[in-house]
């Protein structure tokens, strides 16, 4: 645990960070006591003032012909690390049928309260959204620049062509087991593959760094950057960071 410890530290995770974590576990290596020596290993690294977030999507079986949500009980779809933070003890989830995201620490409640609340998957009440206010970062373990599902919230913004695909009535159970319909615009991106890796082009040293944590290459990026520059490259260009199929 401590090497971990200490490669997340060297890349530059620091006490108090509100932390986004995009991670493929396998990446790392063989890791003495599985998932959680890494969760517990990222939590030791931003300490008792920070919080570390994980995406819990679940937009492969939350659809709109199984328009329903469980907060408690919908797996999320985006790895086995992410699952695992989800039914970890005292993780918080917001509440989105596509796109929620898990957080633990500080600032858990105010990450991840009033997502139902946007119609699109990373509105203003998304902690994707937030994370930029909160000044936040995001490291990708082994996974690459792709998976970037902040990039969606500056998507929203500029509206490509690509973007949305339709509108959804989603029945949303939160944790009390309440349910509640809400209207969703979803996204599309059929005939389009998403790369956001392009940001690398984008961010100077000081705004996306590189280093190893075990075996895995990562990436840790400025969240107020990222939305920042990707945002006037879109402006410029609402295609820069796709391709067609």
């Amino acid at each position: 645990m401590q090497s971990l410890v200490n490669d997340l530290k060297n890349l530059g995770i620091r006490k108090g960070d509100n932390l986004l974590v995009h991670a493929s576990f396998k990446s790392l290596g063989k890791v003495d006591g599985g998932p959680e020596t890494v969760i517990s290993s990222l939590i030791e690294s931003i300490g008792e003032n920070g919080t570390l977030l994980m995406p819990a999507l679940s937009y492969e079986t939350v659809t709109e012909s199984q328009a329903v949500f469980k907060v408690n009980e919908t797996p999320s779809c985006v790895g086995a690390l992410t699952e695992y933070f989800r039914k970890r003890p005292g993780t918080l989830r917001s509440l989105h049928p596509t796109h929620s995201i898990s957080a633990y620490g500080k600032k858990a409640n105010f990450f991840t309260k009033d997502h139902e609340q946007d119609s699109t998957p990373v509105g203003p009440n998304s902690p994707l959204s937030k994370l930029r206010d909160e000044h936040g970062k995001i490291l990708f373990i082994g996974c690459g620049l792709r998976p970037n599902t902040s990039m969606h919230g500056i998507e929203e913004f500029v509206t490509p062509e690509y973007l949305f695909n339709g509108d959804v009535t989603f029945a949303i159970e939160d944790a009390d087991g309440k349910i509640k319909q809400y209207l969703h615009t979803t996204h599309g991106f059929k005939g389009w593959e998403q790369r956001y890796d392009r940001i690398e082009n984008i961010l100077d040293d000081h705004e996306l760094k590189k280093g190893k944590v075990l075996e895995a290459n990562c990436y840790l990026m400025d969240a107020q950057a990222l939305w920042a520059k990707a945002f006037e490259k879109l402006k410029e260009n609402p295609l820069y960071f796709i391709d067609n199929k």
